[in-house]
């Protein structure tokens, strides 16, 4: 529930660069963290439904 929660903060919040169509190889180091961390809370949340 947690997950689901903070997964849904993140999108609200943080940009969506797949939107944007960012080329990862271009990308800052902070867009870099951006969505790795919206990769580990959108798994966990998934994970957290089954």
């Amino acid at each position: 529930m947690f997950y689901r929660i903070l997964a849904k903060i993140n999108k609200a919040v943080l940009p969506s660069y797949t939107k944007k169509g960012l080329d990862l190889s271009k990308a800052s180091k902070l867009q870099l963290a951006i969505i790795g961390w919206r990769y580990f809370v959108t798994t966990k949340a998934l994970d957290a439904n089954q």
